[in-house]
């Protein structure tokens, strides 16, 4: 038996059909369910942990909504500037064929965050606590999502005789047929996801005491991630040798260290519900003095 043979042999098998099947002419696919499951879930978690800091159900709920919709907006726009070659020539398929693919992760994550900042700060909200709710509930859905990905297989990466690689049997799959490759999107970014969410629960939202870190915290970690398993993905696109997305991941870790010192600066709008969950709540000896009228 050769070392292909046995890498096949002591692989994971992944012989699912990404497509589930039609309704009313459409296409539904496991991308797609859980792409929408995650949306779902993470919307629900930050609109929750939005109002345990004192932002109502539904102010969340409205920012989540422009949220989700710019997201889509981002995401789409930023595949178009990846694979810009394929829609110079026909600017209408830019439209019409988003039902068959074509999303960037990063892009919908940049263009999620930007449409519910505009929109919270025309509205004067508490920006600041608004994006800590949002980033542990955005890394819960891009975990989610990332199990149409360990489906579908779409994300192409490099061959690995690991036993924990993946082999994708189904003919109707997105990924190379019969090959054992490392699971990098399925496998190793949707692990990364959740130890993530972990981290930003239990540990930056316990300790972390100045409003819009713990969301500077979930970018860092995140790209930092995302950088890494660069090296293993063989289909994304480069810009002299390097891949875009270690040069977005690079971009947005500098974003986050300059945006960290910003806010500890300004840090804006902070509600007595965030001051009570972080700070704590004043002592006996500062409510009484503020309590007694000053001498005349």
């Amino acid at each position: 038996m050769d070392l292909s043979a046995a890498a096949l042999l002591l692989s994971i098998t992944i012989d699912i059909d990404p497509d589930i099947g039609k309704i009313f002419g459409l296409t539904i696919s496991w991308h797609g369910l859980f792409t929408a499951i995650g949306i779902i879930c993470g919307v629900s978690l930050s609109v929750y942990l939005a109002r345990v800091d004192g932002i109502p159900s539904d102010v969340g709920q409205e920012l989540a909504l422009v949220s989700v919709i710019s997201a889509i907006v981002g995401a789409r726009l930023f595949f178009v500037f990846e694979h810009w070659d394929r829609f110079e020539n026909d600017l209408a398929a830019i439209v019409t064929d988003i039902t068959e693919g074509g999303i960037t992760l990063y892009g919908g994550l940049i263009g999620g965050v930007l449409g519910g900042v505009i929109y919270g700060a025309f509205h004067r909200w508490p920006i600041a606590i608004g994006l800590d709710a949002a980033g542990p509930g955005m890394i819960l859905g891009q975990g989610l999502g990332r199990i149409g990905d360990l489906i579908n297989g779409e994300h192409l990466a490099n061959a690995s005789d690991l036993p924990w690689a993946f082999v994708y049997t189904h003919p109707n799959t997105l990924g190379e047929l019969g090959v054992s490759v490392h699971p990098v999107a399925g496998g190793y970014e949707l692990l990364g996801d959740f130890v993530i969410l972990a981290l930003l629960l239990l540990v930056a939202r316990r300790f972390i005491k100045v409003p819009g870190w713990l969301f500077c915290t979930y970018m860092i970690l995140y790209s930092v991630m995302r950088f890494g398993l660069s090296e293993m993905r063989i289909d994304e696109q480069t810009v002299d040798g390097i891949p875009v997305p270690q040069i977005v991941a690079a971009v947005i870790v500098g974003l986050a260290f300059i945006l960290a010192g910003v806010i500890r600066r300004f840090p804006g709008q902070v509600t007595e519900e965030w001051e009570d969950r972080v700070l704590g709540p004043p002592s006996d000896t500062e409510s009484e003095d503020e309590s007694t009228p000053a001498p005349a």
